[in-house]
């Protein structure tokens, strides 16, 4: 799969300080603000926030 600048590899990382990110893939033209996801923290053991880091 070719890599492009209209969908970069972006990192997610959890708001609940415990340092897990998850590792995902936007479309700039949809998405042009940074990505906010709600997903499992397995070290949090809940759903947490996930914040597009930059």
């Amino acid at each position: 799969m070719a890599r492009n600048e209209l969908r970069p590899v972006v990192r997610m990382r959890s708001t609940a300080g415990t340092g897990h990110t998850y590792v995902t893939r936007k479309n700039r033209r949809n998405d042009p603000d940074r990505l906010i996801l709600r997903k499992y923290d397995p070290i949090a053991r809940s759903h947490q926030t996930y914040r597009e880091d930059r």
